[in-house]
């Protein structure tokens, strides 16, 4: 991939001032194979709950990134080793977490992007409960399904259209 969050930045302050193009506020970690991914949105906001988390990873990723909103929970995991390989396996560009991860070994062995606030090793529960393709707030910002996902080791960003 031929992009830098950071060049991104430089090159598009208009964007940013207009809000076209927003920065995630700091905190996500690098957890999969791959430090560099982007693609475009969807959106899921669920709590401590990954049951719709394993639905939509089994469904063929074509190249987007799933943007999980667990609310910042730090009290369990919403994607471990087993959803890392069936994101790789279905090609998702990458997984964003607002919460935490789990089984970080295996999760680096993925090829595929996986970023989260932090690692828990407990398991989340399934209740089947969380919302599909609705716009979210998290990390300062607001994520629009279809948004395009820009991340490496600079930074997360959010923009309404492609950059690059």
């Amino acid at each position: 991939m031929s992009f830098a969050t950071t060049d991104l930045c430089d090159a598009n302050e208009d964007l940013i001032a207009t809000g076209v193009l927003r920065v995630c506020a700091p905190g996500f970690r690098a957890y999969g194979g791959l430090s560099k991914f982007k693609g475009p949105a969807v959106t899921l906001k669920v709590f401590e709950d990954n049951t719709w988390v394993r639905t939509i990873l089994d469904e063929p990723g074509q190249g987007r990134v799933l943007v999980i909103d667990g609310g910042g929970s730090m009290r369990c995991a919403l994607v471990g080793g087993n959803l890392g390989v069936l994101a790789e396996k279905n090609n998702w560009a990458g997984i964003l977490v607002n919460g935490c991860v789990r089984d970080t070994l295996e999760l680096a062995q993925a090829k595929v992007g996986i970023n989260a606030l932090a690692v828990h090793p407990q398991k989340s529960v399934k209740r089947n409960v969380g919302e599909r393709d609705l716009t979210i707030d998290m990390a300062g910002t607001t994520v629009k399904p279809g948004d395009m996902i820009y991340v490496d080791q600079d930074g997360v960003l959010v923009a309404d259209q492609p950059l690059d």
